[in-house]
């Protein structure tokens, strides 16, 4: 059984450091955001769509939208510290169960893989915190920028690293390699502790955030979906995500 309340947080930082401004950047005749937001809205499981926002322009453009959001402070570090403002901020008046915490910066995400995303709870209460996979394509399976998970036969996150992992010792060829996606979901409890851990010694090692939770005895659950999504980091991302869209 889902539990009673499920939001979606989708963190929308206008300076970003490799793309600056790109949340407003227009791809396909709408700002990148709403390519994102409009995807969450379609997820009939989500009782609530909130960005949070760090600047007036992106609070413009909510408000021109209709979208509900939440000002943030310009000096938290990541997308988890602003979802956890904006759950500390709705903790009194309107708390969620689980809070999803959605990338603003992948316009083909679609409501499949928040859908997949918010599947394992349906396992249990033991889920504490979920996110995505999909089969990792050849040319990323040595790309340290796409980061591959390996996994427990129950789902569980064995570990994530920017190597190629499993490592094929025999040379087989015969090794699936699964690319994460960096879309999260947490149960309130679990935000709140992650957001007060320290980073972590393997996390600060590979530049991953989710490792935090492993080292720290958090169950992350894995679902696999049957399409990647596209980041945009750069003015290349940027024409490439314009031209699949358009």
């Amino acid at each position: 059984m889902r539990p009673n309340r499920i939001l979606a947080v989708i963190p929308a930082r206008l300076e970003s450091t490799r793309l600056p401004r790109k949340v407003l950047r227009e791809i396909a005749g709408k700002p990148l955001l709403a390519w994102v937001v409009e995807a969450a809205l379609r997820v009939p499981q989500l009782d609530g769509v909130i960005v949070a926002v760090d600047s007036a322009e992106v609070a413009d453009l909510c408000q021109q939208r209709g979208w509900q959001y939440q000002m943030t402070s310009r000096e938290l570090a990541s997308g988890t510290d602003r979802m956890h403002a904006v759950a500390e901020a709705l903790e009194k008046t309107h708390p969620a169960d689980i809070y999803v915490n959605i990338q603003g910066d992948e316009p083909t995400l679609t409501e499949h893989h928040i859908e997949a995303l918010l599947r394992p709870f349906d396992l249990g209460d033991h889920v504490q915190a979920t996110t995505i996979c999909v089969l990792c394509t050849p040319e990323n399976i040595t790309n340290p920028n796409a980061i591959k998970v390996v996994t427990a036969p129950d789902g569980r996150a064995l570990y994530f690293s920017r190597a190629a992992i499993p490592y094929d010792r025999e040379n087989s060829g015969d090794v699936q390699y699964w690319k994460h996606i960096g879309l999260y979901a947490y149960r309130a409890a679990t935000l709140k502790r992650f957001a007060t851990l320290p980073p972590s010694t393997l996390e600060q090692i590979e530049r991953l955030e989710q490792l935090r939770l492993l080292e720290n005895n958090i169950a992350l659950y894995v679902e696999t979906v049957d399409h990647d999504t596209i980041g945009v980091d750069t003015e290349e991302d940027l024409q490439r995500v314009a031209t699949l869209l358009a």
